[in-house]
């Protein structure tokens, strides 16, 4: 009889076949590459080790190693790499187990339909690591002088995005956001003029009234703040008419604090103190 199962079964002994069962056919992959493995194993982490194949808590393995062997059909294994991203010049490291490039973006949910990248979306990714500079292309508008000017940038800072404009600031010109900011997608430059000079000055007493309490019960100290029933403008609170009679230009809450302060306490000694019909609700700070 052992001689009969011997010829049936290809020489392996029947007690063998009783003790581990069918050797079964396994289609490994294992970081993109093929390997076949026959294997008595019951699950697919019995497999793994029989073929010498580690992995960690990073890595990805298809079906998970508890699976029953017959229930698995292949196995996929992918090594978790360390990926360098250096996205608008910031630097970051992330482990991922995709393969290839664009896979590792999909894995991170980074959107490269509007960027720049350093390599190929279909460039391999070792498992020793990989280097990948990304540039985001935004759309942002420079303002200056009233006229907007819509441009597509990859400039990782208003500074830069101007220059590669040629426009370059005259002395006194202020940007918001400032220069060193970067300039996110939708983002608008405002390219504000030097204020006109200071040709009157203040005197001490006025200087010494208290101007952060009348700016704080208008509006908070905000110097964008607008009031449409006036309209009023700024910190201060100012019409337009009063405004420009003090020399200011344009709004005042296209100033700085500093320039809304200088006209309020202007407007302040060319009425010669009457503030209760500019500031009737909140003028009394000023003397606090």
């Amino acid at each position: 009889m052992i001689g009969v199962a011997s010829a049936l079964f290809g020489g392996v002994s029947l007690g063998l076949i009783v003790a581990f069962g069918v050797a079964r056919e396994v289609h490994l992959m294992v970081d993109g590459e093929p390997i076949a493995l026959r294997t008595f194993a019951g699950t697919v982490g019995e497999a793994l080790a029989a073929a010498e194949v580690r992995y960690g808590p990073d890595d990805h393995v298809s079906p998970p190693p508890a699976t029953a062997i017959e229930d698995a059909g292949q196995i996929v294994v992918r090594h978790a790499r360390p990926l360098t991203l250096i996205k608008d010049g910031r630097t970051m490291v992330r482990r991922v187990t995709a393969l290839n490039v664009r896979d590792a973006l999909k894995e991170l949910d980074l959107d490269h339909s509007r960027a720049r990248l350093s390599a190929s979306v279909m460039r391999q990714i070792p498992v020793t690591g990989f280097r990948l500079k990304i540039t985001t292309m935004r759309r942002i508008v420079i303002v200056k002088d009233g006229r907007r000017t819509p441009v597509i940038t990859t400039a990782r800072t208003v500074r830069e995005a101007l220059a590669r404009r040629g426009i370059t600031l005259a002395a006194g010109e202020r940007v918001r956001p400032r220069l060193s900011a970067f300039p996110r997608d939708g983002q608008v430059v405002r390219i504000i003029p030097a204020p006109p000079p200071r040709t009157e000055p203040i005197t001490p007493a006025v200087a010494r009234l208290n101007w952060a309490a009348l700016a704080a019960c208008e509006t908070g100290g905000d110097p964008r703040a607008y009031n449409p029933t006036g309209p009023y403008y700024g910190m201060y609170q100012i019409s337009l008419p009063m405004w420009r009679a003090v020399g200011g230009l344009k709004r005042p809450s296209d100033w700085s604090a500093d320039e809304q302060t200088y006209r309020a306490q202007l407007l302040y000694q060319r009425v010669e103190g009457r503030w209760r019909r500019q500031w009737p609700g909140c003028g009394a700070r000023l003397f606090g």
